[in-house]
């Protein structure tokens, strides 16, 4: 792997695990309506990443300003990774086992590599493939089994979709307009969206301040796993292409366990132990083979806006210097 490999996988994984750990922390957020949370979580997240080039002039980047086209791109991830996922989420949670739900949208990493290739007219790299299977397959041991009824199964097929479809949206604009923008227009456009969704479930009638636990969650969110986690992933995602980086996905239920694990004082089991040295395998399968997709970052012109989240995500202490 080249340097800019490793910067991506770097990046990529600590946004994975910066997703996966909050997934446990989330359970302190059951009692408080989901998709008003959701729609507070994005409008902080999106005045935050609006501000960051304001505070840090570097981070401005090029003057570009997205087309109509980009801003038809950027709402399309905001549909679909944000406000449909966590929609589509809620509704599988609620027919099937998390574990069914983990174990589905787990196989995010084989729709990605079969998927990117075949949207550019290429081939899928076998490789890749193989790699992404093995990923899958430790993600279910890791999940484990479960039970859900026909709408639990569609929805959480639903999930899968819709995380595949962010990572290939985004990767559409993020040469263009790079990280920050991306990560900032997509929170942004899906604030109104999941507010009408709030409205359609009916979670006016109980909507009510956040408790202090509540409120540091949702700050923790926010900042975290909204500005952090979509600044290294997007970057991340930018250098390795969309198969590449969909592998990485599979860092995500290693990082839930290991977070349940610390929060509930109790170890995982055997085969989730072994379900993680599966998925790790896996990455190291795909991580070094021959780059696949777009052109790296150094064969084309890189925003000097993304070249600053990228020091400054590494800063940060979430990303190998």
């Amino acid at each position: 792997m080249n340097r800019d490999s490793l910067t991506g996988a770097a990046l990529c994984t600590s946004g994975m695990i910066i997703l996966g750990g909050s997934f446990s922390l989330s359970r302190l957020l059951l009692d408080y309506p989901m998709l008003t949370g959701q729609a507070m979580r994005y409008a902080l997240a999106a005045a935050l990443l609006a501000a960051l080039p304001r505070l840090f002039p570097r981070l401005r980047g090029a003057a570009t300003r997205p087309s109509g086209r980009d801003l038809l791109v950027l709402a399309g991830v905001a549909v679909f990774g944000l406000a449909l996922f966590n929609t589509l989420l809620l509704i599988a949670l609620d027919h099937a086992d998390a574990a069914v739900v983990g174990t589905v949208v787990g196989a995010a990493p084989l729709g990605l590599a079969l998927t990117g290739p075949l949207l550019r007219r290429e081939r899928p790299a076998a490789r890749l493939v193989v790699a992404a299977l093995i990923v899958v397959g430790g993600t279910a041991l890791v999940h484990g089994t479960g039970a859900a009824d026909t709408v639990g199964t569609l929805a959480a097929l639903g999930t899968l979709v819709c995380e595949v479809m962010f990572s290939l949206l985004a990767a559409m604009v993020l040469p263009r307009l790079g990280a920050v923008r991306v990560s900032a227009y997509s929170c942004a456009l899906a604030v109104p969206m999941l507010a009408v969704a709030a409205l359609l479930a009916g979670e006016a009638s109980a909507l009510r301040p956040p408790s202090a636990t509540e409120t540091l969650t949702l700050l923790y969110l926010a900042v975290m796993m909204t500005v952090v986690a979509f600044l290294a992933w997007f970057t991340g995602l930018a250098r390795l292409g969309v198969e590449r980086a969909g592998m990485f996905t599979g860092v995500v239920p290693a990082a839930t366990l290991v977070a349940a694990s610390l929060q509930d004082h109790t170890l995982p089991g055997l085969s989730q132990v072994l379900g993680v040295l599966v998925v790790a395998s896996g990455l190291v399968l795909g991580a070094t083979g021959a780059a696949t997709g777009p052109r790296p970052a150094r064969d084309r012109r890189v925003d000097p806006g993304e070249r600053q989240a990228v020091r400054a995500v590494s800063g940060s202490g979430h990303v190998p210097a």
